[in-house]
């Protein structure tokens, strides 16, 4: 379904990542874990997983949207929402979509994310939080350096708070200030579990990264294909 929207807000998290807030002109009905469309053109459709949970939004939609230079896909978005910003004008999406969005379980879930697939992740945990779901959570955050972390304070305060969830951040380069655990998502949660098969397992992240930990946890952790959700599966 295409849909206007105001760009309500657009604020830095970090280096190039930017939260954009959107207010749709009718309500989006979503489930926690889909994402939107941002329509550039007749042709040109970008995904942007959707951060809010369904149950918490209160009619908007926020996304977090990583824009380095380099990433012309990305930034090409957040410059056109900029635009609309300025001049008080809708952009388009498409929404939802995905088919990776949260079961209903009684069994552990893993959440792992990349980069800015926290996004992804974070509706999934703040849907189980509002919904006062007692599932064991493990949430492994990875990225290149903690400042790219920045909702770091924010789930630190989750894994206090809530006995049944545990956030793990993994930063691939610590420059000797860091105290946590270094190099790579995945091998960190290979380190930490020996047998997958009793968990639902959540990934948001580059395609290879997911196609990986896919491999990964089903040969060496006997994680079950049918527990594994990601929507880069429908494109590897």
């Amino acid at each position: 379904m295409t849909i206007s929207c105001k760009v309500k807000s657009i604020e830095a998290l970090a280096s190039n990542t930017f939260r954009v807030l959107l207010h749709p002109e009718t309500p989006v009905a979503f489930k926690a874990g889909q994402y939107l469309m941002v329509v550039m053109g007749e042709k040109d459709k970008r995904p942007f997983s959707i951060a809010s949970s369904p149950c918490r939004h209160e009619g908007e939609l926020e996304l977090h949207i990583g824009a380095a230079e380099e990433n012309a896909y990305a930034l090409e978005v957040v410059e056109s929402m900029q635009e609309a910003l300025n001049s008080d004008s809708d952009i388009l999406i498409d929404a939802p979509h995905g088919d990776a969005f949260l079961q209903q379980s009684d069994r552990a879930m893993l959440l792992i994310a990349g980069g800015t697939g926290f996004s992804y992740v974070r509706s999934i945990l703040d849907h189980c939080i509002s919904q006062g779901l007692e599932n064991a959570i493990h949430l492994y955050w990875g990225a290149r350096e903690k400042s790219q972390l920045y909702a770091f304070e924010e789930l630190s305060a989750i894994d206090s708070e809530y006995a049944n969830i545990h956030f793990v951040p993994v930063v691939e380069n610590d420059e000797g200030i860091w105290s946590g655990k270094t190099g790579n998502v995945l091998q960190a949660v290979m380190g930490d579990f020996s047998d997958l098969s009793q968990h639902d397992i959540y990934i948001a992240g580059r395609f290879e990264m997911a196609g990986s930990a896919r491999e990964q946890f089903i040969f060496n952790k006997k994680a079950k294909v049918e527990q594994i959700y990601s929507d880069a599966f429908a494109f590897i």
